[in-house]
């Protein structure tokens, strides 16, 4: 199947890092804006969208953010699942790489 014209000129691995930089960038600011609307006793951004940003690739920023800010840090589920999305985006990564490898 080929690209189309758009992606082969760019480059397929050129975007990808592209969409993880804005998708890792969306999470910080989504960090810092729910412990900032925490202090404040403000509507808090949904875990749900946390950890779907997460899952759309945002994990490793969300994870450095919480810990440099000091927020959610005592949350199990945020401790210990942000780690293990990271670990399994890391497998898929591995996994569609060596895919791609073995097909060209």
């Amino acid at each position: 199947m080929a690209m189309p014209e758009s992606v082969s000129s760019i480059g397929f691995f050129p975007l990808v890092a592209i969409y993880l930089l804005a998708v890792n960038l969306l999470a910080v600011v989504l960090t810092v804006a729910d412990k900032r609307r925490a202090v404040r006793h403000a509507w808090r951004i949904p875990e749900k969208v946390l950890f779907l940003v997460a899952l759309l690739g945002g994990s490793v920023g969300e994870y450095c953010a919480m810990r440099l800010i000091r927020h959610k840090t005592l949350h199990k589920r945020f401790m210990w699942g942000l780690p293990a999305i990271f670990v399994l985006q890391l497998a898929m990564a591995g996994w569609a790489v060596h895919l791609m490898m073995t097909h060209m």
